[in-house]
């Protein structure tokens, strides 16, 4: 019978750091995920924002000189399909709300 390799660590280890490994998720879904979350929908919307004041022409919103919305294409353009779906999309009182 095959001997089970010896762990440099004492038994009762795992379920401490099982233990505080949990209480860390705990405290973080108390503490910061709303946080996080919350930036990150700002995150979104400043980007957003930024694509309507440089590509504002395809909606016909011409803000920038189209020199200046030429510059920076490149770093606009992976996101302009989804900045197209959310511009475009229907939206209703519910949407508003939350």
């Amino acid at each position: 019978m095959p001997e089970k390799p010896q762990s440099d660590k004492p038994e009762g280890q795992d379920g401490v750091r099982g233990i505080l490994g949990r209480l860390r998720e705990v405290t973080y879904g108390m503490a910061a995920h709303d946080m996080t979350r919350y930036a990150m929908r700002t995150r979104a919307s400043m980007e957003h924002l930024f694509i309507l004041t440089t590509m504002g022409d395809m909606l016909g919103v011409p803000i920038l000189p189209p020199y200046y919305s030429l510059r920076l294409l490149p770093y606009a353009v992976p996101q302009i399909a989804t900045w197209k779906r959310r511009m475009l999309r229907e939206k209703d009182l519910t949407d508003a709300m939350f």
